[in-house]
């Protein structure tokens, strides 16, 4: 655990401790921008990205890379554009603001996971930057079903589909790094080796965080059943990503935990697709 890290304990002795962990926090949450956005910071010192430092402050990341999109899915549908062009522009949008981050990730987990007939060939898939047929199926699917899904929740209620849509990606992103918790790295080399392992109290509290925040924004316009079941469908795809992970690589990836984020999203879409 680094310096940083160490600053994480709470200590409310005097002024200067809370000062202390005001300003990790903030740290932590910049992080966490410029590890999962394009965001600018100008001359801010770019951090090698911590897991363990992340993941608190996930819940809170997740909302600004989500309202842009969010606020333009919305006023598109009330200024009277159609629900599908507008929640095409809010993904559009979100692909920006995240550097394609998921997307990239679900199409290279669908190339690793299938396309290789060893763990060997899996992993050096991953490494190569060039799509399949696999991964250019699950790109494509992918968002076109975040667009009709959108869309068809706009049809309904735009203000819905555009709280859902920071609800939803704080959910996804926020239980996705639970793969890391499962898994270890299947490379040395990977990414997800490189930004540390995740402890559990760093996950939990950021989860924590995540249900809350989700659930204030999703709860006016869903029953409290349909937000349980979203959160069971959660701890479904979970369980079941990890399987198929552990069966396949022997571990986790950046790409495989990008790959459940995005596998997540679309199962709690579902969800409240039912719930419209």
């Amino acid at each position: 655990m680094n310096e940083d890290n160490s600053q994480t304990r709470i200590d409310f002795g005097n002024d200067n401790d809370k000062k202390t962990v005001k300003r990790s926090f903030l740290s932590n949450f910049i992080m966490g921008l410029q590890f999962y956005s394009r965001l600018s910071f100008g001359a801010k010192k770019y951090e090698t990205p911590n897991l363990s430092r992340i993941a608190p402050a996930l819940a809170f990341v997740s909302i600004i890379i989500a309202i842009f999109p969010a606020i333009l899915l919305f006023a598109g549908v009330t200024i009277g554009l159609p629900t599908l062009f507008s929640a095409g522009l809010a993904i559009i949008a979100w692909v920006l603001i995240t550097g394609a981050m998921a997307e990239d990730a679900i199409a290279d987990s669908a190339d690793g996971l299938f396309g290789g007939h060893s763990v060997e060939q899996r992993l050096k898939i991953f490494k190569d930057s060039t799509l399949g047929t696999y991964g250019v199926s699950a790109l494509v699917i992918f968002i076109a079903m975040r667009i009709f899904a959108y869309a068809g929740i706009a049809t309904s209620s735009p203000l819905m589909a555009a709280c859902l849509f920071i609800g939803v990606s704080v959910l996804a992103r926020s239980s996705a790094l639970w793969l890391v918790i499962k898994l270890p790295p299947a490379r040395s080399d990977g990414v997800s080796a490189s930004i540390g392992q995740l402890s559990k109290p760093a996950f939990y509290i950021g989860m924590a965080f995540a249900i809350v925040v989700s659930f204030s924004l999703i709860i006016p316009f869903v029953e409290v059943t349909y937000f349980i079941a979203a959160i069971a469908v959660i701890l479904v795809i979970n369980y079941a990503w990890s399987l198929l992970c552990k069966s396949k690589v022997n571990g986790q990836t950046g790409d495989l935990i990008g790959g459940l984020q995005a596998l997540t999203e679309l199962g709690i879409l579902c969800v409240f697709l039912v719930a419209t």
